[in-house]
């Protein structure tokens, strides 16, 4: 993959996980931190970090603040680990409405699967127990 750099919008375990990978197919890793993360182990395992506002894990719910942090770092893809925004359609809509590539499932995935109803549904009509 030849990228600019990815954008970690996650904190934590995963983050560093991310920034690993990342690091191992020699891309460049930025990982995002609200004030009190500033310190976490997940921001001095990527190459660079970002502050973005806010506290706790509201800050990384901000889908307007993690696009512009990674708009500002030059990063042309963006991973949402787990939980947070990784399952929400419409953040990966403004990702890809910013030039951003979101890696993840797919647009349909999220917005079919990010409804259980529609996911039993469509477990069902497949044949899936």
């Amino acid at each position: 993959m030849n990228s600019k750099g990815i954008l970690i919008a996650n904190r934590g375990e995963i983050s560093i996980r991310i920034a690993r990978a990342a690091a191992e197919l020699g891309i460049r890793s930025i990982a995002i931190y609200s004030e009190d993360d500033k310190a976490s182990l997940h921001t001095k395992m990527a190459d660079d970090a970002i502050l973005i506002p806010g506290s706790g894990a509201t800050a990384y719910l901000d889908k307007n603040a993690i696009i512009l942090a990674a708009q500002e770092m030059g990063c042309d893809a963006l991973h949402p680990g787990y939980g947070f925004l990784s399952e929400r359609a419409d953040f990966a809509e403004h990702c890809e409405a910013s030039g951003i590539t979101f890696i993840g499932p797919s647009i349909e995935h999220l917005k079919l699967f990010g409804d259980k109803g529609e996911a039993r549904s469509a477990a069902i009509a497949a044949g899936v127990p």
